[in-house]
């Protein structure tokens, strides 16, 4: 048995330890039950709040993967266009609600939109490693997480 003292963390999230002798459990601790009730109840609380975190960042990453699918499919239609001569036209949003429309003839290079004022060129080839990597690192921070929290 370990006290919170001594309880692995993980991200900054206490291990949950199982109490087999709750009189030991109380004694090393110098608690009495209501004492030791009210820290378990607190310590649970902080559990549903990382808990909620976590399911937040999973719906918030899961919403975005349409629109990453739907970049991945332009950046196929231009590199099946190029070296055609055809041009491809598209509208794409400029701001919420205010699209644009345009017209790309071989392009070269596409923009990718990081968020926070941050954008990036990539070369079209370049685009897909790029996304599969980030995509990648995103699904093993999910199970990292997701493994930590089963853990405790």
């Amino acid at each position: 048995m370990s006290t919170s003292a001594s309880a692995t963390e993980r991200r900054g999230i206490p291990a949950a330890a199982f109490v087999e002798d709750v009189q030991t459990y109380l004694s090393q601790l110098n608690l009495d039950a209501n004492s030791a009730l009210a820290f378990l109840q607190e310590r649970l609380q902080q559990y549903r709040v990382v808990e909620m975190k976590l399911l937040a960042q999973q719906r918030d990453l899961q919403a975005k993967i349409p629109d990453i699918e739907k970049c991945l499919d332009v950046v196929a239609t231009l590199q099946a266009q190029k070296g055609t001569g055809e041009a491809v036209v598209a509208d794409f949003e400029v701001s919420e609600g205010i699209y644009a429309r345009a017209r790309v003839e071989e392009a070269e290079s596409v923009c990718l939109w990081l968020g926070a004022n941050v954008m990036l060129e990539y070369s079209c080839e370049e685009v897909t490693i790029a996304r599969v990597y980030n995509w990648d690192v995103h699904q093993r921070r999910l199970r990292e997480t997701a493994a930590s929290t089963s853990e405790s």
